[in-house]
């Protein structure tokens, strides 16, 4: 089975306004017209620049729904992550996280460069930025085994705010 990417994922939320208004104000996905006629608490949206159909279905379970307690009270799936391709797009992004209260945590893991955040319901996800093939060193390769602390401005000097990341790992060269 030859996996290329994550074509899209799908939520449970308890308030599908609020859930829908956070990943398109937040992050930037469009709602894209799709539900089937006659379903109701249902959305789908796409992420900026994708190709896929939809990147995100979201389905409300309703007001009474907990926020996700996964690995903290049961098991679950921790975090998606989502790529994008410069690191300027990287820092925007941590900016509008953090205004939106959303924001809890960065990290660099040598080769990838990661925000996470938390959307209304608790879900995690993560936002990277890969390290393209041809400038991975070995302080990054040797990076991999530690999760340091994210320097952004330090990271848009070494490697260029608009360099396209990912090169050569998951965008074919």
């Amino acid at each position: 089975m030859g996996i290329h990417r994550l074509n899209h994922a799908v939520l449970y939320v308890s308030n599908l306004d609020r859930s829908v208004a956070f990943y398109r104000d937040v992050l930037g996905f469009r709602p894209v017209a799709m539900t089937p006629d006659g379903f109701r608490g249902a959305a789908f949206l796409q992420a900026p620049d994708s190709t896929n159909d939809h990147d995100l279905g979201l389905f409300e379970i309703g007001a009474a729904a907990g926020r996700s307690q996964a690995g903290r009270a049961t098991v679950g799936l921790y975090h998606l992550a989502w790529e994008l391709d410069t690191l300027d797009e990287l820092a925007a992004t941590a900016e509008r996280l953090a205004a939106a209260g959303a924001l809890v945590g960065t990290s660099d893991h040598g080769t990838t460069k990661s925000l996470y955040g938390q959307d209304p319901d608790g879900l995690e996800f993560e936002i990277v930025w890969i390290v393209p093939a041809d400038l991975l060193d070995d302080e990054a390769l040797a990076a991999r085994k530690r999760i340091g602390r994210l320097d952004l401005d330090r990271e848009r000097r070494r490697y260029g705010g608009q360099t396209r990341g990912g090169v050569g790992i998951s965008i074919p060269a």
